[in-house]
């Protein structure tokens, strides 16, 4: 079923943003896509005005980007920022693992994890939006753990960004970086309280997945 379908009355903007995240990140609307105001308006069923409060969102939010014209179009990503990419969002997790580590908050945080690692287990067998949002909820789980806003917000602002890497690389390539033994490695290695080696695996972890998808 196509995400691009008529929406209520209530919150416009927003069901709007997120009708446009599900199409864009599914591969509903490819990478170079040309965001045609007109005809996404009536499909949608929204304003025009409405419809570029929304693509602003979603340009912030780094899933479409504006060519020289101001022209809003899907990103697309090149092989140097999904490296970049990684390298920061490792930067950030392995951050969070030292402080979870140093603030003593090992044994609170590996059951929340853990119960990450079960949603994505159980997700195994679920359509890909699924399997990429439980992926996803495992690597949010870890950093807001922290309960420090500002890497909270600091990893949102790459979250438009992951998703594109997955579109870049295609589904088959990306299915492999949700495996679930690869992300309880990063549980282990928090669990063990040595915060030297809970970075190298994160950081590892990151840079595998960046190598996978550009490969």
């Amino acid at each position: 079923m196509s995400a691009l379908v008529g929406l209520d009355r209530t919150n416009l903007r927003q069901l709007a943003v997120d009708s446009l995240r599900r199409a864009i990140t599914s591969g509903e609307m490819l990478p170079g896509t040309h965001m045609v105001e007109t005809d996404l308006s009536e499909r949608l069923g929204i304003s025009r005005g409405t419809l570029r409060e929304a693509m602003r969102q979603l340009q912030q939010e780094g899933l479409l980007e504006a060519g020289a014209r101001g022209r809003l179009s899907v990103r697309t990503l090149d092989v140097r920022e999904i490296e970049d990419l990684f390298l920061v969002r490792g930067a950030l997790e392995a951050l969070a693992a030292r402080l979870i580590i140093a603030g003593d908050r090992i044994a609170e945080a590996v059951p929340v994890l853990q119960a990450a690692i079960d949603r994505m287990r159980a997700a195994e067998g679920a359509t890909m939006p699924e399997r990429i949002e439980a992926d996803l909820e495992f690597h949010r789980d870890l950093i807001r753990f922290v309960g420090n806003a500002t890497l909270v917000h600091q990893w949102q602002q790459l979250e438009g960004s992951i998703r594109m890497s997955i579109m870049y690389a295609g589904l088959e390539r990306a299915t492999s970086n949700m495996d679930t033994e690869r992300h309880l490695d990063i549980v282990d290695a928090i669990a063990a309280g040595d915060e030297d080696h809970a970075v190298h695996v994160i950081r590892a972890h990151m840079m595998q997945a960046a190598a996978t998808l550009t490969s």
